[in-house]
């Protein structure tokens, strides 16, 4: 799976010189170890990998994003690759999970993941660790019915990249102002 998986990595084109940097740690990680899933909560090992995914309305490019409890900030749903498991069958598992709907797959990236971030997470020293996190991109509608996790999430609510934009920062995801300007240049 490792291979799969560095496979996608390596297929990934980055948007801008801070996914290049991240790509290529990413590369250089996955070359260098066999042990990518989370074995251990929180943190065994660091790195590890996450899938994350956009729910976007295609009407207006909003997306749907989680008031997650444990972060503290909007995030794009998704979790944690199982061992073994790919990780767009991990946003499938996740989506049915979190939300309570079935994924669709958004063009022009279909399965494969649209952007990849290097971060280390928010929370007490002890239980901080750096996640190498895929992003994939799903269609949704606002008008769709969702069943979100209370113990995960707050709540969900849809943002429109202007108001993304103009988030004080520590409210949303670092990383996704970028992940929606790569995708708003890869989408029609």
């Amino acid at each position: 799976m490792r291979d799969e998986i560095r496979a996608l990595v390596d297929e990934l084109t980055p948007g801008d010189e801070q996914e290049a940097r991240h790509r290529e740690a990413a590369l250089v990680w996955l070359a260098g170890t066999e042990d990518i899933f989370r074995r251990v909560k929180p943190r065994t090992p660091s790195p590890h990998l996450v899938a994350y995914f956009l729910l976007r309305d295609p009407a207006d490019g909003a997306v749907l994003l989680v008031d997650h409890r444990l972060a503290g900030m909007w995030l794009p749903s998704g979790g944690h690759v199982e061992p073994g498991e790919h990780p767009a069958d991990t946003v499938r598992r996740e989506l049915r999970e979190e939300l309570g709907v079935t994924a669709v797959f958004a063009p022009p990236f279909g399965g494969r993941p649209a952007f990849l971030t290097v971060t280390e997470t928010v929370g007490p020293p002890e239980q901080r660790h750096t996640d190498v996190s895929l992003w994939y991109v799903l269609s949704a509608h606002r008008d769709q019915q969702f069943t979100p996790d209370p113990v995960e999430f707050a709540g969900i609510r849809w943002w429109t990249p202007t108001e993304v934009a103009g988030a004080p920062a520590g409210t949303v995801e670092p990383h996704l102002g970028r992940m929606l300007t790569k995708l708003a240049a890869a989408t029609p």
